[in-house]
């Protein structure tokens, strides 16, 4: 009779960390947002190979209810994409944006930088009560510098806070307008193309405006009375 021989049952115990490891982990996972390789080499003196640390963390995480993640050279720890459906109770419980705030985001995000009054010329209709602010609280949006028009307006841009957010590495990962037209998203019957995503919404405008002025100015001028000379 031909004995079946049992193997063993092997138990793979998690590796034991070093402590240079154990403290890049413990940076990760206390930093309230994505830190890049140089802050955490300043936080570890004397460390060596802090990316190759990193990689092995990475590698540890692989597989649990958390991944360490580098994006936009950045690093933190995030859920699993596959375990998004089971966050998604802990996410239906905060409040909504309204559609005026999500409606401004969009115009933002593809026009930027961007000033409230062409947001308003925009969206067709002026702002309701704190929808920027809700926006800036967020760390969605950020004020970026004044343009260069009477009044000195605020102009506002997104942060790096959302694209993290939303998981993005760089604007030019978002749709196109084609992409959007084609997804039955938008309507480009009503959008000018030349324009959308470039942060020229103005441009158009201000050559008018300009126009107008030199007009005014040659009226003047004939309008003036002649000299004798």
């Amino acid at each position: 009779m031909n004995k079946k021989t049992k193997k063993d049952n092997i138990i793979k115990f998690p590796r034991n960390l070093s402590k240079l490891e154990r403290q890049v982990e413990a940076i990760l996972f206390a930093a309230e947002e994505p830190i890049d390789l140089e802050t955490i080499e300043k936080r570890v003196p004397n460390a060596t190979n802090v990316k190759k640390i990193l990689k092995n963390i990475q590698i540890d995480y692989h597989n649990r209810g958390i991944n360490l993640v580098c994006s936009r050279n950045k690093w933190s720890f995030r859920t699993p994409e596959d375990l998004s459906k089971t966050m998604s109770l802990q996410k239906s419980t905060h409040k909504k944006l309204s559609k005026a705030a999500v409606e401004t985001l969009s115009i933002i995000v593809y026009h930027q930088p961007v000033t409230r009054s062409e947001i308003e010329e925009i969206r067709g209709v002026a702002f309701a009560t704190n929808t920027l602010e809700i926006l800036l609280e967020l760390d969605w949006v950020r004020p970026a510098g004044r343009k260069n028009v009477p009044g000195k307006p605020i102009q506002y841009a997104t942060t790096e806070s959302f694209l993290n957010h939303f998981n993005i590495q760089n604007l030019s990962d978002l749709p196109s307008v084609e992409e959007l037209s084609s997804a039955g998203l938008i309507d480009t019957s009503s959008i000018d193309a030349s324009i959308f995503g470039t942060g020229k919404f103005y441009k158009e405008s201000l050559s008018k405006e300009k126009e107008d002025i030199y007009s005014e100015i040659e009226k003047a001028i004939d309008q003036a009375p002649k000299s004798d000379n």
